[in-house]
């Protein structure tokens, strides 16, 4: 495991910012407990024990894979963390919002991947510095859990040509992967433990591998925007409020959830979802139970 970032009060030092926008990720971040990611953890796995057979109108797996904070309080606080907010001001400044909050769960000795793709191909957001990711460990992320894997200044590339496979072993919208070949060389492993975040841009290539493990490889994934940003292929687009002020209101404004898969969030995230796969799935040649 790599030494983590000191922080300055638990903000980024100057030199970790300046990493960051270097190589175009930064990583490990310590920014809660061990103990405090364990109780996350209880909390996702008490949610798919309790609400799995629940009668949901969707299948759980894509509440928990696209806009769980718009039904899930409990990652709603998480993305509101102000010991992540702080870290996150360092790269997009003081006014924060939440683009986007969801799980990747690789079960164990699974062969599910992630392709090298970028995050921002599909979203209708342009080559964008104003988004930033955070990873989040809730159990080990290591080489052989599948950890990410990030290609060093690849975020200084414009958005690249993808290719769509829909690979059922592969948990992205479209099995993107990056028409271009990555030489494992070039290929950066980003172990975390629990309770540490990595930060990537959203230009970066990255993927990772299948979880050979024992144990559930967790990541909460926070995806984070400056306010300026604004959708430019949909005819509008959500977001929730992390920190200081909108002035521009590009965006809609979801709620915070006040309980788990309450009527108000599950009609406010149907209209988040309808409206995001017509911008997610343009042009795409199949459909996928996400976004369809």
């Amino acid at each position: 495991m790599v030494d983590a970032v000191d922080l300055e009060g638990g903000h980024l030092p100057e030199s970790a910012i300046k990493r960051y926008w270097d190589d175009g990720f930064l990583f490990p971040v310590q920014v809660m407990s061990a103990e405090a990611a364990a109780h996350a953890r209880a909390e996702l796995e008490a949610v798919e024990r309790d609400w799995l057979d629940a009668g949901l109108p969707l299948p759980l797996n894509t509440y928990k894979r696209v806009n769980a904070q718009v039904v899930m309080p409990f990652l709603a606080d998480i993305a509101q963390s102000p010991a992540i907010l702080d870290v996150v001001e360092g790269i997009l400044g003081p006014d924060i919002l939440i683009y986007a909050a969801e799980f990747f769960v690789k079960e164990p000795k699974t062969s599910h991947v992630v392709t090298m793709h970028q995050d921002l191909t599909y979203w209708g957001l342009g080559a964008i510095d104003g988004m930033v990711t955070a990873w989040l460990a809730l159990s080990p992320a290591t080489r052989a859990s599948g950890c990410m894997d990030f290609v060093r200044g690849s975020h200084k590339n414009p958005i690249l040509p993808h290719e769509d496979s829909f690979d059922a072993n592969n948990l992205l919208s479209r099995g993107q992967e990056v028409a271009v070949d990555i030489a494992e060389a070039d290929k950066v492993p980003i172990e975390l433990a629990p309770g540490q975040i990595s930060l990537h841009h959203g230009l970066t290539i990255h993927g990772s591998g299948p979880n050979t493990s024992n144990d559930r490889r967790i990541g909460c994934v926070i995806r984070y925007i400056r306010p300026d940003m604004e959708q430019k292929v949909g005819a509008k687009d959500y977001v929730m409020h992390a920190r200081g002020e909108d002035r521009f209101r590009h965006f809609v404004h979801a709620p915070k959830p006040d309980a788990n898969f309450s009527p108000e969030s599950l009609a406010i995230y149907d209209e988040i979802r309808a409206e995001q796969s017509r911008t997610m799935m343009k042009g795409a040649t199949k459909k996928n139970e996400m976004y369809s």
